[in-house]
Formats: structure tokens, C-alpha cells, sequence
């Protein structure tokens, strides 16, 4: 690899690098040196922004949780508004799209990398379904005050099924996403039951 290389902005590089790699080959594909190669830069480079790879990994965990923040804001904006269940499916088109879903397997099989993400964040190990459970919470206490929904939904439940069933829907790295039809079938079927 070539030593002196200017990056411009080479944090958001390396973490564009690694999403590539994550999407393209899978979580245990994912190292520094797949992720510089990825990059076009010395193994150094990164080494210089983070003190590791684990700490490299918890930003990029971090950086993604945090943008899936306007995915959440919208569908806070949209109580209210179209149906409880249109806005559910598109948000969960939108917060389970496919580098948060190639996040999650990394999570799992990488102690370091949670416990480091527990210390630098209350959400804890998982913030991506944290950050997906958060708004889409708070999306249902709001159309449940609306009376969009049934006043006796117990919101945290229909959250967990929605998160936990929208994660399964998305989860086959080898398979095509879901389509949005067939994700507000499923949605359709939870908030169905309780609507």
C-alpha cells in the first residue's frame, strides 16, 4: 500500500471502506487491514484516527446509529398523518436498510467492540436496534394519544414485535431485502391486531 496518500476526511473514508467490505463480504471479513485496502491507504492511516480497531469499529457503530436519527425524526413527523401502518412500513424500510442489518452480526460476535460501545453510549451494545426501538416507541405513545391507536396498546410490546419481526424480515445477508409490499404485510399483521 502506498505510504503519504492524502485523505480528505479520511474518518468518513474508512468508514465508507468498511461498509463496503461489511455489505460486500460479511462481518468476519471485516478487519483494519481489509478496511485500508478497501480505502486505498496504509494500515497506518487508520491506526492514526483511532487507538484500535475495536475503537474504530464502536465509531463507525456510533456514526451509523446516530444517522438513523433523521430516519427516526421522520417518522415522528409523520404522526398523525397517512396510516399508522404505512408510516411503520416505510420507516422500517428505511431504519433496517442494509448496513445497519450487516451491523448487527458484528455486534454479536464482538465482546470488545460491545463493551466498548456500553461505555460510550447508555443505549448500550445494540445501539442501532436501540436507536430503531426509540423512535418507533415514541412513535406509537404518540398515535396511541391521538387515538390512532387503541387506548390499552401496550406500546413497549407492539415495539419489540415490530423491531424484533423487522430485524428477522431484513436479516438474510445472501437474499435480497425484503420488498416494501411484503413488509407491510407483516406490519399490517402486527398493528392489525391491536389497531
Amino acid at each position: 500500500m502506498p505510504t503519504g496518500v492524502h485523505l480528505r476526511d479520511a474518518r468518513q473514508q474508512l468508514f465508507d471502506a468498511a461498509e463496503r467490505v461489511l455489505l460486500r463480504d460479511g462481518p468476519n471479513a471485516l478487519t483494519s487491514r481489509a478496511v485500508t485496502d478497501e480505502a486505498g491507504c496504509a494500515k497506518g492511516v487508520l491506526h492514526r484516527h483511532f487507538a484500535d480497531f475495536d475503537a474504530f469499529l464502536a465509531e463507525l457503530v456510533l456514526a451509523r446509529a446516530a444517522a438513523l436519527e433523521a430516519e427516526t425524526r421522520a417518522l415522528g413527523a409523520s404522526v398523525g398523518t397517512g396510516t399508522v401502518a404505512g408510516n411503520l412500513t416505510r420507516a422500517l424500510c428505511g431504519l433496517f436498510g442494509p448496513v445497519p442489518v450487516a451491523i448487527i452480526p458484528l455486534l454479536t460476535f464482538r465482546d470488545e467492540l460491545r463493551a466498548r460501545l456500553r461505555e460510550s453510549d447508555p443505549r448500550g451494545g445494540i445501539a442501532i436496534l436501540a436507536q430503531a426501538t426509540t423512535g418507533i416507541s415514541a412513535y406509537l405513545a404518540a398515535e396511541r394519544a391521538r387515538g390512532r391507536l387503541a387506548a390499552g396498546v401496550d406500546v413497549d410490546a407492539l415495539t419489540l414485535s415490530l423491531v424484533g419481526g423487522g430485524h428477522l424480515l431484513f436479516a438474510d445477508r445472501d437474499a435480497r431485502p425484503p420488498t416494501e409490499e411484503v413488509v407491510a404485510r407483516f406490519v399490517a399483521g402486527v398493528v392489525g391486531v391491536v389497531g
